[in-house]
């Protein structure tokens, strides 16, 4: 479809493109959840079944008017449940990787691969003009997350073999190994919590810590605390 400067032709091209980029989109979607339904050896009405158990029903000739293409719509909240009942996530169903080479992400848009269209859509590749900085922030955490709980579990691990070693030189080498592993357990921490702030500064709320990184966060105000209480 291309674009045309004439301001009544170009409404026209316009609403036709994005009419067939929708249709690409719901084709894929609706391709998908076909493939992965005969994968399971499921029926329609079985997946018809599966959507009623998790609480929003979508009849068997819905499923069948969407996979042969004779439906017109298809709601977000209706790829949410196909996702959920077809044990797969609700990301593989518009991006597909493997399944799919190229996608439309965008009218006008060029094709591009599946994987690309995908990182973009989950915020791990940005659009330049992106300015959704609170995902950059959850993003960041849950790496900066992830390496302080291997740093501190490995901490503890060689905490115990200090603990348990049956020879001075296997001690010695525990005690090295535990000296590193605290350095990056403390500096991951520091990370976690630079972000943890930028986090709660932007407006947000951060993400819940597990009880190896509790001391992670502050301790309550004792003091301010008590002064609300009263």
């Amino acid at each position: 479809m291309t674009q045309r400067r004439s301001d009544h032709r170009y409404e026209e091209d316009t609403e036709a493109d994005d009419l067939e980029w929708e249709d690409h989109v719901m084709a894929t979607v609706a391709s998908e959840v076909r493939r992965r339904r005969k994968e399971l050896r499921w029926s329609a009405q079985d997946l018809a079944d599966r959507c009623e158990e998790i609480g929003y029903p979508i009849p068997r000739n819905v499923i069948a008017n969407m996979e042969s293409g004779r439906r017109a719509v298809l709601p977000l909240v209706e790829v949410m449940v196909l996702a959920k009942a077809l044990r797969m996530s609700p990301i593989s169903l518009i991006y597909p990787v493997g399944y799919v080479d190229d996608i439309r992400q965008l009218p006008y848009q060029d094709p591009q691969p599946a994987w690309d269209a995908l990182q973009w859509f989950t915020g791990n590749s940005p659009a330049e003009d992106a300015t959704d900085h609170m995902l950059d922030h959850f993003l960041a955490h849950d790496l900066e997350l992830r390496s302080a709980l291997a740093a501190v579990e490995s901490e503890d691990y060689e905490r115990w073999k200090v603990k348990t070693a049956p020879n001075r030189v296997q001690r010695e080498a525990a005690e090295r190994a535990l000296a590193r592993y605290a350095d990056q357990a403390a500096n991951a921490k520091h990370e976690l919590r630079r972000h943890r702030d930028a986090i709660r500064e932007a407006g947000g709320t951060p993400p819940h810590l597990p009880s190896l990184l509790a001391d992670v966060d502050p301790p309550p105000d004792t003091d301010s605390t008590e002064e609300n209480d009263l």
